[in-house]
């Protein structure tokens, strides 16, 4: 058990049998009173992100998570199949749990496995990925006095603003923790 108190971005705890991971977290101390704890929380069995509220002196159950390297394999539209480089086991993950995970997946990537037990949970991506351009919107000569962007397509589907200069066929990289686009490769 941990003090509500101890909860921080990352953290996964357990309440009311349900395994949650701490996206955001705020410490509200009013004058009087106890201090409350509130956490934004996604729900690591659905997906779903929720909202809580702790009193200081609430207390929540820690979990403890074990982490494996792997290997994304393929998805069938509503599961994404991943492989353990140890094991070679393959373990299915479905869409709602990656959430906007999925835009930066590509055959071959490695990738880190939460597990819980010996149920799969949850995927770490790395930091960033290199994607090629598929589609560029054509960019007008001239007006660059302000810092101009454009849309465009990768390979994988997603969508970003990008600096007028990235044309169709060019390889970019993408953080993945924010979906921005951080420099032409």
């Amino acid at each position: 058990m941990i003090d509500s108190n101890e909860l921080r971005k990352g953290v996964t705890f357990t309440v009311d049998g349900q395994l949650y991971k701490v996206l955001d977290y705020h410490h509200h101390k009013p004058g009087r009173g106890q201090a409350t704890i509130r956490v934004k929380a996604r729900n690591l069995r659905t997906g779903a992100n929720i909202e809580m509220t702790f009193t200081s002196s609430q207390r929540v159950e820690e979990v403890r998570l074990t982490y494996h390297n792997a290997q994304y394999l393929y998805n069938d539209g509503e599961f994404y199949y991943f492989m353990d480089n140890e094991t070679f086991e393959q373990y299915a993950l479905p869409k709602a749990v990656l959430g906007e995970g999925v835009h930066f997946l590509m055959e071959n990537m490695d990738v880190k496995l939460t597990f819980y037990g010996n149920e799969p949970l949850d995927v770490e991506l790395p930091t960033t990925v290199d994607v090629k351009v598929v589609e560029a919107e054509v960019a007008v000569r001239g007006d660059t006095a302000t810092g101009l962007t454009k849309k465009v397509k990768v390979e994988t589907g997603y969508e970003v603003q990008v600096p007028a200069f990235v044309n169709t066929g060019d390889t970019i990289r993408i953080d993945t923790r924010t979906g921005d686009y951080v420099t032409r490769v």
